[in-house]
Order: C-alpha cells, then sequence, then structure tokens
C-alpha cells in the first residue's frame, strides 16, 4: 500500500510541478506567429507591420525570418519600425529559437526586458537608441551563444554586471552613451573584438584584460590607465580631439607658403618638359617628311625610277590593306579551340547579357553549337596598334583565376573580344538576381568565399607577375571557373583609354568600386584594385548592390561605416549569411578586412598576398 501512495503522490507533483504539461506547446511555427501577434497587440506602433494573421509568416511578415525549413522563426529585424512604450512580457521571449533580435531606433522604454533571458539560443541583440533604463541583470548564463549585445544610447544605470564575465562567446559588447557608474569589471573574454563603454559615468581604472582597445571605447568617463598615460575622456583630451575633428591638421603659414612655391615650381617645370617634347616630335616629322614635298630642280641623274615609284607607292599603302584584310580576320590565342570567320560571328545567334565602361557583351551560339561571349566596343577611342598591343600582352595571360582570352578582332569598323561563356552567371547575377529580380536562390557562404579567394589569387597573378592593374573590378566581372572558385574577367581593358563617360546606370555603377584618389585621374594601380576589391567584397557580404540604395541614397562603404559605428555589425550582412552555424567569428575577420581594403589613404591597404593569405586562413577554420 505506502509504494502505491508513494507512485501517486510522484505523479501529482509531476503534473503540478510542470504546467507546460498542462498547457498548449508553443514550439512550432504557430506558436511563433502567435506569439508575434501578442507583441504586436500589445504595443503601440503608430506605423503598421504589415502582419496579417491569414497569411504566410515566413514570406510576407516584414522583419521576420524564419530557418531553412519555414518551420520555425530565427530572426526579427523591426529597427526604426515606430514601437513606443514598454515590451509586452512573455511574447518575444516565447520564440524559443530566435537567434538574432533588432529593435534598436524605436521609443521603447522601461526596465530592462528580463524575460529575453530566456531565449537561449540568441546570437545577436541590439536595443540600441531606445529610452530603457534602470540596472541591468547580473545573470546571463542562459545567453551562452551570444555573439553581439549592443545597449548603446539607451538610460541604464548602476553598474556595469561582472556576470557579462559569462558570455564567453561575446564578440561585440556596446554599452556607449548610457549613465552606467563604478568601475569596470575585469571582463576576461579574450575572444572579444569591439568594446565601447564611452560616454558614461565610470570611474577607476581600466582593467588589465581590455587595455587593448582604443582609448576611444572609454572616452567621456573619468576612468584612468595605470600606466602614465593621461586620464581617458578628461576634457583636455576631448578638447584637443573635437578641435582637431573640426578643423584637421594645423599647417603653419611657412609651410603653406613652402607648399605653394613648390606647386609654381612643378607647374613650370611640367610646361617645359610638354614644350621640349613638342618641338623633338615636330623635327622628327620634319626629319622624316617624303622628298618629294621638297621643291627640286628636275635633274636625270636623281630622279626616281618608275619602279622605285611603284614601289613607294606600295609601301605608303601597307597600312591601308592591312585594315582591309583584317576585317575578316580574327586573331586567336593559343589554347583556343575554335575555328570560325567574322562573318560566322556575326550571322550566329545572340543574346544581350550587359552593358559596360567600355561596350557591350553578348552570348553567341556560333554554328557548331559551341557557346561564347563577346564583348563589342562602343564609345571607346584608340588606336588599332594600342589595342593590338594590349590585346597580345591580356591574350598570353594564363592563369586559372583569370578568364583567357581566346581571340579577338580589330579593324576599322570593329573591335571585339572573344571569351569563354560562363553558364552559371556572374557573381552579380547570383547575388542580386538576373535585371533586378529578386527570385533567385541567395548564395551560400562557401561560394560567396570561394569567388572572394579565386578574385583576389587571380589580382595577385596580375599585380606581381605581370606588373599589371585589372582597373575594372566589379561583381559583373566575376565569375565561377571550373573549379568552383572565383576568376577575373575583362583584364587590361582600363590601360587602353578612358572611355566616354555616361550618366547611365552602368556608368553610376563602376564609380562605385573607383577608389577616392582615382576619381579625377582615373588612372588605375594596384591599390586602386584593392579598393575596388573592398566595395565588391562588402557587397558579397551584405547582398547589397554596389549601386545606390533604394532607401537611402549613399554609398555602401559610407552606408557601412554608419552602421559599424552605431556598434551593430550584424546589419551589414547578408540575413543569408547570418543563419549559417559558427560563422560571427568569420564574418567580423571578414567586415575588418574590408575596412582594411577601403582606407581612403593608398598605402595604409593591404597588398593583395596579405589579403589572399587571411582569406584562405578564414577557408581553413
Amino acid at each position: 500500500m505506502s509504494r502505491r501512495l508513494s507512485i501517486f503522490y510522484s505523479v501529482l507533483l509531476l503534473i503540478f510541478a510542470s504546467p507546460s504539461l498542462l498547457s498548449p506547446v508553443n514550439g512550432d511555427l504557430a506558436g511563433d506567429r502567435q506569439a508575434l501577434l501578442d507583441f504586436l497587440n500589445n504595443i503601440t506602433h503608430p506605423r503598421s507591420l504589415a502582419w496579417n494573421a491569414s497569411s504566410p509568416i515566413c514570406a510576407t511578415w516584414s522583419g521576420v525570418t524564419c530557418n531553412r525549413d519555414n518551420t520555425r522563426v530565427t530572426a526579427l529585424h523591426l529597427p526604426g519600425a515606430s514601437l513606443l512604450g514598454t515590451l509586452p512580457p512573455g511574447t518575444i521571449s516565447r520564440i524559443s529559437e530566435l537567434e538574432i533580435l533588432s529593435l534598436r531606433s524605436n521609443g521603447l522604454r522601461g526596465p530592462f526586458p528580463i524575460d529575453f533571458l530566456q531565449l537561449k539560443k540568441l546570437k545577436a541583440i541590439t536595443l540600441s537608441n531606445n529610452k530603457f533604463s534602470g540596472p541591468l541583470p547580473s545573470d546571463y548564463t542562459t545567453w551562452m551563444n551570444l555573439t553581439v549585445l549592443d545597449l548603446f544610447g539607451n538610460r541604464f544605470n548602476g553598474s556595469i554586471p561582472s556576470g557579462l564575465a559569462n558570455l564567453t562567446g561575446l564578440l561585440s559588447l556596446n554599452l556607449a552613451k548610457n549613465s552606467f557608474s563604478g568601475e569596470i569589471p575585469d571582463l576576461n573574454l579574450p575572444g572579444l573584438r569591439r568594446l565601447n563603454v564611452s560616454n558614461n559615468n565610470l570611474t577607476g581604472s581600466v582593467p588589465k584584460s581590455l587595455k587593448r582597445f582604443g582609448h576611444s571605447s572609454f572616452s567621456g568617463n573619468n576612468l584612468t590607465y595605470d600606466d602614465t598615460s593621461p586620464p581617458v575622456g578628461s576634457p583636455a583630451q576631448k578638447e584637443k580631439e573635437q578641435e582637431e575633428d573640426k578643423h584637421g591638421i594645423y599647417i603653419s603659414e611657412p609651410a603653406i607658403l613652402g607648399i605653394a612655391i613648390t606647386g609654381c615650381f612643378l607647374i613650370f617645370f611640367v610646361i617645359a618638359v610638354l614644350i621640349i617634347i613638342c618641338y623633338v616630335k615636330r623635327k622628327k616629322r620634319q626629319e622624316t617628311k617624303p622628298e618629294t614635298l621638297t621643291p627640286a630642280k628636275a635633274n636625270p641623274e636623281t630622279l626616281p625610277s618608275e619602279k622605285e615609284v611603284s614601289k613607294s607607292r606600295k609601301e605608303m599603302n601597307i597600312e591601308d590593306m592591312e585594315e582591309k584584310s583584317e576585317f575578316n580576320r580574327i586573331v586567336f590565342f593559343e589554347g583556343s579551340n575554335l575555328a570560325f570567320n567574322l562573318e560566322d560571328l556575326l550571322t550566329s545567334s545572340a543574346e544581350f547579357l550587359g552593358k559596360g565602361t567600355f561596350g557591350m557583351t553578348y552570348k553567341a551560339v556560333l554554328g557548331d553549337a559551341k557557346v561564347i561571349a563577346v564583348k563589342r566596343f562602343k564609345d571607346v577611342s584608340v588606336s588599332r596598334k594600342d589595342f593590338k598591343h594590349q590585346m597580345e600582352i591580356v591574350g598570353n595571360i594564363r592563369h586559372e583565376n583569370v578568364a583567357p582570352l581566346r581571340a579577338y578582332v580589330c579593324s576599322k569598323e570593329e573591335k571585339l573580344m572573344v571569351y569563354d561563356y560562363y553558364p552559371t552567371g556572374s557573381l552579380s547575377v547570383l547575388l542580386h538576381g538576373k535585371n533586378g529580380k529578386e527570385d533567385h536562390v541567395p548564395l551560400d557562404w562557401e561560394t560567396r568565399l570561394r569567388f572572394l579567394i579565386g578574385l583576389a589569387k587571380g589580382l595577385a597573378h596580375l599585380h606581381t607577375q605581370h606588373k599589371l592593374a585589372h582597373g575594372n573590378i566589379k561583381s559583373s566581372n566575376v565569375f565561377l571557373n571550373s573549379k568552383r572558385y572565383g576568376c577575373i574577367s575583362e583584364t587590361g581593358l582600363a590601360l587602353l583609354t578612358n572611355p566616354v563617360i555616361r550618366a547611365d546606370s552602368s556608368a553610376r555603377t563602376e564609380l562605385r568600386y573607383r577608389a577616392p584618389e582615382a576619381y579625377d585621374t582615373r588612372r588605375s594601380t594596384p591599390e586602386s584594385d584593392i579598393y575596388g576589391f573592398g566595395i565588391l567584397m562588402l557587397e558579397t557580404l551584405s547582398g547589397r548592390s554596389s549601386m545606390d540604395d533604394k532607401k537611402e541614397d549613399i554609398e555602401l562603404v559610407v552606408w557601412m561605416n554608419r552602421v559599424l559605428a552605431e556598434q551593430w555589425t550584424g546589419e551589414v550582412f547578408d540575413l543569408e549569411l547570418v543563419k549559417t552555424p559558427n560563422i560571427e567569428a568569420k564574418l567580423l575577420q571578414m567586415i575588418d578586412l574590408v575596412q582594411l581594403c577601403t582606407n581612403r589613404v593608398p598605402a595604409k591597404r593591404p597588398e593583395i598576398a596579405k589579403v589572399v593569405e587571411i582569406l584562405e586562413e578564414i577557408e581553413r577554420e
């Protein structure tokens, strides 16, 4: 009897101690939908979120991202959504698979939402630029997967909890512009890459484990280092920084005078050199003029014979004859298995692929069913001699990450280049869809990384083996080779001439990749190639086009710097990448590399060999 009573009481205890057995289980998409609807119905939102209870949550609800199977909600992005008041408890915290939560730039107030600590799979959370207040919780043991915590620009107070040291996977911590006081705890987090506690009321000294971060991470407080450095954020230091930001670097009057005199001297020197060059060229032309242009007496002994006159006329017409004969001539390079003439090419079925700086590109199907890509030059002024010379250089470049030039045509009427056709399409098409359509399969992390590694290796070959800058880096010029790594096309075209600058979308796109120092000169260098690679790398990571964003008319690199300045690094990356497991540290390494490559000072950009080394190391990890 006693044994039966024991079993009976055990069952009762299990039932009453586990309310979840009596309540409906919300561990599915329907539960996530209801949690979001409860959140929406219990918070003030003057601007509609367009969450329709009858529409598919994963496909149509703005700001909501699901997993690959569309069975659970994994990310909620509601920045600047005009959310006001306090967060309703027991709503968002019911989305148990939530990994990313962004509620920045709203009008949310109240204490720290303690129920968010129930989200055990959370990887990144940002509540920046709201009006949250009060102290932070002390225990964060449930957030073992958290990598980004951003509380910038709120009204939190009290001390910074030492429990943050338990977030061993944390990569970015932003507590700036709040009202925290007391000393900074010794957060021994070796993996922490970004820290900002500036503009609070902190006192004491900077812990030893955090001294690796710059002074700007601690400015606006009453903090000191243990060494002889001045207090971080002291009034004198802040006044100096503000003065430098306002006026830039001070240059004395004698220095300005010296610069002006040197500039004038250089201008006169250049003019003198140009005059000498013009004089030498004119003298050479006079020396090479035909003797028939100089009047002379009719002397039978010096008159040329009829045979010599005929020979002279033939020599004068050689160039004209070459032009006529080369109209139907295609020059093939070694390794090409193509065999066709210009008539075959012009009569083949063609499909327009795109328009760039130097002309238009077509997909051509020849009579023997071989498919090629043809670049047809337009609005480019270049002599036949220079064009042929550059084609010979490019046509002899052989590297698996440089798209080979198979043949070219150079006549008075036509200038064409023939390449292999890549059926998978360019990086631009794979990232953004054809003609800007978004109904395409998103690129996974591995493919994007392979694109970048291959492109970097191709540029390294051009820079080191051929001392050649590419000068026209853009996502529509990058393809996948047979080994599924990126390869760069249209090599060396930027060296031919300065093309006619147009005002269409293709010209605006290419300007986005151009380094600041090349805007006026349009001169390509390895350093400007690195800048273009950095922009393309950012485009690949963010999934955004390098053209003007539809919402914000700003350049891509400016947008990136603006987002990073707010310490919300996660907003930079394409959601497709964020879904990839264990990728946070790699993405931070990639964005650090982007910042190095897009430095406005050319000398501070890394060499392409170093870029290859970093990318291959990320691939091996």
